[in-house]
């Protein structure tokens, strides 16, 4: 019996938009008012950089605005393009923070990574950043 499968050198859409996509903000529509933005990433996914399993966390964002807003679908497509790489958990939070203040610019930022369990083992980073 033969099976059809679709190429498989080709990327998918959603592929291409996760290696294509970068942190995207706008204006804050109320610079000057301080005010919390929460955002849930619930679906955050790596690879542990010693064994190669796949580690499972849901990241958490909250963040005071100064003159920009990360756009939601760039952060989606930034924490989705975490998925293949071999990062460890102290690692890969560090550099979302690097990277959102990077381009966001806020006055402040709370970060935390809550890893879902794995040999026993539960693991919660929470970093921060204030301007």
């Amino acid at each position: 019996m033969s099976q059809t499968s679709p190429e498989t050198t080709e990327l998918k859409y959603g592929e291409r938009n996760i290696l294509e996509g970068e942190l995207i903000t706008f204006p804050n529509p109320r610079i000057g008012r301080r005010y919390d933005v929460q955002i849930t990433l619930p679906e955050f996914t790596c690879k542990c950089p010693f064994s190669g399993h796949p580690d499972f966390a849901t990241i958490y964002i909250t963040y005071i605005p100064n003159e920009k807003i990360v756009e939601l679908k760039s952060l989606k497509l930034y924490i989705n393009s975490y998925r293949d790489r071999y990062i460890s958990h102290e690692e890969v939070i560090n550099v979302i923070l690097d990277d959102f203040v990077a381009v966001c610019d806020p006055l402040d930022v709370k970060i935390k990574g809550d890893f879902n369990p794995r040999g026993n083992v539960h693991m919660a980073i929470d970093i921060h950043y204030q301007k």
